[in-house]
């Protein structure tokens, strides 16, 4: 794994994390959307369970994946964040957090830190070897 598929697996769990967000939103709406229907005609005894019952118990489902995600991801950022603090260099430091931690877009940390686009970009690899360093000393 190169140090930037390492950096970049916080931001795909993060995204996972925010599908399941949107799931679950969309099927709240969808079980406060649902609503009884009152008739005199008996039950079909082989329909088991309701619409609403099903959808809450997927929702259950989906938080309990959703807690899990989110305690990976939390575990995954110290972990990096620890990688990101042995880099030697202090404004490489913020690149890469802003970049790999916060998801900052490249054009926003190079006004952030009051550089050109392409000087932020060189930093950036200067960075990702001075990473790609320190993995292959934990390993």
């Amino acid at each position: 794994m190169t140090a930037k598929e390492y950096l970049l697996q916080a931001r795909f769990l993060d995204n996972r994390i925010n599908s399941k967000i949107q799931q679950i939103a969309s099927l709240n709406d969808l079980a406060t959307s649902c609503t009884a229907t009152l008739s005199d005609m008996p039950k079909n005894p082989n329909r088991g369970g309701s619409r609403m019952a099903d959808t809450v118990c997927k929702i259950v489902d989906l938080q309990d994946e959703l807690k899990r995600d989110i305690e990976s991801l939390v575990d995954l950022k110290r972990e990096i964040m620890s990688v990101i603090k042995a880099v030697p260099s202090p404004e490489h430091q913020t690149l890469l957090e802003k970049r790999y931690l916060c998801f900052i877009t490249w054009e926003q940390i190079a006004v952030d830190l009051s550089y050109s686009i392409q000087h932020t970009y060189r930093m950036h690899d200067e960075a990702l070897k001075e990473v790609e360093t320190i993995l292959q000393h934990k390993s």
